[in-house]
């Protein structure tokens, strides 16, 4: 990772370094050409804890010891109560931290920008103090649907989305584990962080005493693609419900579009190929949540015509949650540095 000393180098600080978005921060910069110093803060800890790094084990330090205000820029990639206490810690500096928030925490704010930069125009970027970076879905679906557009006027969309456990942190991934293993062994099931058994199972709701709600989730989907599908032109709204899905990682999106006539195959295979987009010839196996890990941007297969609808064509988009969204975070960054 890049922790060089100089003087001369800007310092990116990570709160939530040591959360599965901090992770993939930290895996991107370590490829990365940025030349700066980083601070890695752990969001809800009160003391510092050893993670382990590309090459030996890292220290990241309690958000208490940490001193954000010397930094150019800070991400925030914990909890919304971490956000909320980092951003109260820089109030007065001078010059302040820019602040890319990966948490939601500060959308309200009405400094906060919500920004996409693989979908702004390079002459159109504009960057802001506070940064939010979108869910993860609603950067896939603007990107596809965007994209797509450019084949043929959308008359509407249905849109299902399927959640991955790793969208509720590492204690979500630790619960659908141990729920699986509890079920094949015949042991209680955990259920503090879905209320409800997701292994080997789709949820619509989670249980009434989760601290999550997948309604409240599905809204910010919503909320966010409206926010970036309005800048986009004409595209409108899709019809759209969340579904957790037994698995780790990697969302998965079956998507029906009805055009306003049908573009033909072709057009749409030309509108959405470009580079940040991953097309899955007719020959070619469809994409997997399980596959794209680690991969960059989305990728769409699995394209067919609609049987009972001439003007109507399904979709299947995949995508690592993970990666999109520090993938746009650090090209807020890299902006800034």
């Amino acid at each position: 990772m890049h922790t060089h000393r100089s003087t001369q180098r800007n310092t990116l600080a990570i709160v939530g370094g040591e959360s599965l978005l901090g992770k993939e921060i930290r895996d991107l910069l370590d490829t990365s050409d940025l030349a700066v110093n980083v601070k890695l803060i752990a969001a809800d800890v009160d003391s510092p804890i050893i993670a382990a790094g590309r090459q030996e084990p890292i220290v990241i330090n309690s958000l208490q010891m940490a001193d954000l205000a010397t930094a150019r820029v800070v991400i925030l990639a914990g909890s919304n109560e971490s956000s909320g206490k980092a951003y109260e810690q820089i109030q007065g500096a001078k010059p302040m931290p820019v602040l890319i928030d990966m948490s939601g925490r500060l959308e309200d704010n009405p400094a906060a920008r919500l920004r996409v930069p693989m979908l702004e125009d390079d002459g159109k970027k504009q960057p802001a103090s506070i940064t939010v970076i979108p869910h993860p879905a609603a950067i896939a679906l603007a990107l596809f649907l965007t994209q797509l557009s450019k084949a043929g006027a959308i008359r509407r969309s249905v849109v299902e989305v399927f959640e991955p456990a790793s969208e509720r942190g590492k204690a979500g991934i630790d619960e659908l584990q141990k729920q699986t293993v509890g079920l094949l062994s015949f042991q209680p099931l955990p259920k503090e962080v879905y209320d409800a058994q997701v292994s080997f199972n789709l949820l619509p709701k989670y249980g009434s005493d989760s601290p999550h709600s997948l309604e409240e989730i599905e809204l910010k989907i919503d909320r966010h693609l409206a926010s970036l599908l309005a800048g986009a032109g004409n595209v409108p709204m899709p019809s759209l419900r969340l579904i957790q899905a037994p698995v780790f990682h990697g969302y998965s999106i079956s998507v029906w579009v009805e055009f306003e006539s049908n573009p033909g195959r072709e057009a749409i295979v030309r509108a959405i190929t470009l580079p940040r987009i991953d097309l899955r010839a007719e020959d070619e196996e469809p994409p997997t949540n399980v596959g794209v890990a680690g991969q960059g941007g989305i990728t769409v297969g699995a394209i067919s015509p609609d049987r009972n609808e001439p003007r109507a064509f399904w979709f299947w988009v995949v995508t690592d949650n993970l990666r999109i969204s520090a993938e746009n975070a650090m090209e807020v960054a890299r902006e800034l540095l």
